[in-house]
């Protein structure tokens, strides 16, 4: 396998960065890695749920699969499919078969037909591009036609845009309201609105390149934060989802189509004419939409079905900052017209997760008669400390807002959250008067006040402890980079951030669950405050269990128990 530094481009994009005034969405410590680049052509990449990256080689009529961890390279499929684009989703990968003009799903060795155009028809009608939505609906490009079709879970497939010039790239917002295509010979990026699935508007032109007569908007992307990234004849095109260009960032051989991925989505991986790159990012991009799985003590994952009785409300902007949207999934029974309600917040260091992690938790909530809220929140790489702070605040405030249309009483609001998670979970339960950490994300005639929060193994003592020892001793700990200075350079913000100093008496009960593995000992300090100003609190501990255990078997169908049996206690109508 071939990995190379490509570290002469490094001081141009630090200045193309410079040029365009912005924060920058790309890492710019890292380079530009060549990964392989020994392809016919590789074409529109995707990253699956279990570590893989699959990469088409069109023109040699191949599909690899690419496992990082491993540095592993295996063919999937060859010799007679000309795979241009793959997109995985639900557990699927879903391929555009372009030489078969047809759309199709890889089943096991094989492929198997979604949708087959007739191959005769004049103009051509051969799938280039496409992007499934979270209702496993799929939208693709039909380059030679103009057009971008439709095929709707049940296989029904219609023309949604009848005339775009050479449409190319294709891709969704993370909130799925807006579709992005790319004008091949126009180099110009077309949003339509989504109405509903299926059923667009007019388009509007959102973007165009400028960059020369020489033809090139080919595929696309989407990071977590909105911004839409393009590749061109010599760039990768980074707008924000106002159409402001952000950044380009410069490959050494043309660029075809790119996609986000890696555990923690943080790399974007490049395909083009000289190969397959990879670019380490400061936002990170989407996972895949989790497969509606049972659960399996095989693969040791978890139950990820969505039952009967509960309406799932996926990537639901619960507020907003500018063109920054804020995205949730909630679960909502339908049994009763007022359930208590409770966030659910994931871990990952404050720098990394998404709300896709605590699915199951999620599920397994709902089906107990919680309306449950998994969130996303700006991490580090895109804003610092408070930001994600003001995210989890806002939740609070959303669902009161909104009580009525997803069956919540206002007055039973709970919060869980595992690791960096908890400790959010330990600011909402401590800090909703304080105003610097509430921010003006929306609904702020609502409170923002818990009943009741549930902390998995969080550090609540931010300036003393653990986390001030990594604070001073590693430049690059998680805190360092989440709230950008050390404790020693800004002793306020750790202050500001820190659970324990918040404790008071007119706080809500609190319940610790950690593993015997994982230092139980943690936040001895917060639960003796809690108790001196007479606030119920616990500790439950986890026999033979490490970090992370709440979505690791056997120990989450018991952290679900406990969970349901505080919130039952302690989320009562007032």
């Amino acid at each position: 396998m071939i990995r190379i530094l490509l570290i002469g481009f490094s001081v141009a994009l630090l200045a193309v960065a410079a040029a365009y005034g912005a924060e920058p969405v790309v890492d710019r410590d890292q380079d530009l890695e060549l990964i392989r680049s020994d392809f016919g052509l590789a074409d529109g990449p995707s990253w699956n749920d279990r570590g893989v990256l699959y990469v088409p080689d069109v023109k040699g009529q191949k599909l690899f699969q690419y496992s990082p961890r491993q540095q592993k390279w295996t063919s999937v499929l060859s010799d007679e499919f000309r795979i241009s684009a793959t997109f995985f989703n639900g557990g699927e990968l879903y391929v555009s078969d372009n030489a078969n003009s047809r759309i199709a799903v890889l089943d096991g060795k094989e492929l198997k037909t979604v949708y087959q155009h007739d191959p005769d028809i004049k103009p051509p009608a051969r799938p280039n591009d496409l992007v499934v939505d979270v209702h496993g609906g799929i939208y693709y490009t039909l380059t030679a036609r103009g057009e971008v079709c439709y095929i709707t879970p049940d296989h029904k497939t219609s023309t949604v845009v009848g005339k775009v010039d050479a449409p190319n790239g294709i891709i969704l917002s993370p909130s799925e309201s807006i579709l992005y295509v790319s004008a091949y010979a126009a180099k110009e990026i077309w949003a339509f609105d989504v109405k509903e699935p299926g059923t667009l508007s007019e388009g509007r032109k959102f973007a165009v390149m400028d960059d020369g007569p020489e033809k090139g908007a080919d595929g696309m992307c989407t990071d977590r934060a909105g911004n839409v990234y393009c590749c061109g004849a010599t760039d990768v095109w980074i707008w924000n989802p106002e159409g402001k260009l952000l950044d380009k960032l410069t490959t050494p051989t043309r660029p075809i189509n790119c996609t986000f991925g890696d555990p923690e989505m943080q790399s974007l991986y490049i395909t083009g004419f000289g190969g397959l790159y990879r670019q380490a990012m400061n936002i990170s991009g989407r996972s895949p939409e989790p497969e509606q799985k049972t659960s399996s003590r095989e693969d040791r994952r978890l139950n990820t079905v969505i039952p009967d009785g509960i309406e799932a409300h996926r990537n639901v902007p619960y507020a907003e900052y500018g063109s920054r949207k804020l995205l949730a999934d909630l679960f909502v029974p339908t049994a009763a017209s007022q359930n208590p309600a409770v966030i659910v917040v994931h871990g990952g260091g404050w720098v990394k997760g998404d709300k896709t992690k605590f699915r199951a938790m999620a599920i397994a909530l709902a089906e107990r008669g919680y309306t449950t809220m998994a969130i996303e929140y700006r991490l580090g790489g895109e804003e610092k400390f408070p930001a994600a702070s003001h995210d989890c605040s806002a939740a609070v405030r959303f669902l009161r807002a909104h009580a009525e249309q997803f069956r919540i009483n206002p007055d039973q609001i709970g919060a869980i959250g595992g690791s960096a998670g908890g400790h959010l979970v330990g600011l909402m339960a401590t800090g909703s008067d304080v105003s610097e950490l509430q921010g003006s994300g929306g609904w702020n005639d609502q409170p923002s006040r818990l009943q009741a929060a549930i902390v998995m193994a969080g550090p609540l003592e931010m300036t003393t402890g653990s986390v001030a020892d990594r604070s001073r001793t590693q430049p690059q700990s998680f805190s360092n980079v989440w709230l950008g200075q050390s404790i020693d350079q800004a002793p306020e913000l750790y202050e500001l951030a820190d659970v324990c100093q918040k404790i008071s008496a007119d706080d809500c009960p609190i319940l610790f669950l950690v593993g015997e593995l994982d230092h139980p000992e943690r936040n001895e300090l917060s639960r003796e405050r809690l108790k001196k100003h007479s606030i119920a609190t616990d500790v439950t501990i986890y026999a033979g269990a490490r970090h992370g255990c709440w979505n690791q078997l056997p120990w989450f169908d018991q952290v679900v128990e406990d969970t349901d049996r505080f919130f039952r206690s302690h989320l009562q109508t007032q």
